[in-house]
């Protein structure tokens, strides 16, 4: 007998057979990010809803910004025994990397985090022109 697929999965089969899949889109959903180009900088806003300044960090490696933000909670209801009617723990991690180019520094970017809103501003950097070397041997004569 043939059965519509519908019937043969649950919800959740999709989240546990392919969970990397449900994780990239939650913590895209969580720092999402807009680019603007203006004049001689970028100016990148990233939304980071529900985590304050200490939780954020931003870091500047190899030419890669990397933006991540870590947030723990607990929420604890105890009846007048002590006893726990409900306990819960959050600990999220999300973290992002956008390459800015090995010639902006540290000291280039500014930032500012306000709101639950994180503000960057790079400059735009082109690459220093190359000298060429040439190794001439001098001729006498």
């Amino acid at each position: 007998m043939l059965v519509p697929r519908i019937f043969e999965e649950t919800l959740l089969d999709d989240f546990v057979r392919f969970p990397e899949r449900n994780v990239q889109r939650s913590t895209a959903s969580l720092m999402e990010t807009d680019i603007e180009e203006k004049g001689d900088c970028y100016i990148l806003t990233m939304e980071l809803a529900g985590y304050s300044k200490k939780d954020v960090k931003a870091e500047l490696k190899d030419g890669n910004l990397i933006i991540q933000a870590t947030r723990e909670a607990t929420n604890e209801d105890k009846d007048e025994n002590g006893k726990y009617l409900r306990r819960e723990r959050f600990y999220g991690n999300c973290r992002r990397n956008f390459y800015v180019g090995k010639d902006v520094e540290q000291k280039d970017i500014s930032a500012k985090f306000e709101d639950g809103v994180l503000t960057l501003t790079i400059p735009k950097k082109s690459p220093a022109p190359k000298v060429e070397n040439t190794n001439y041997i001098s001729i006498e004569g």
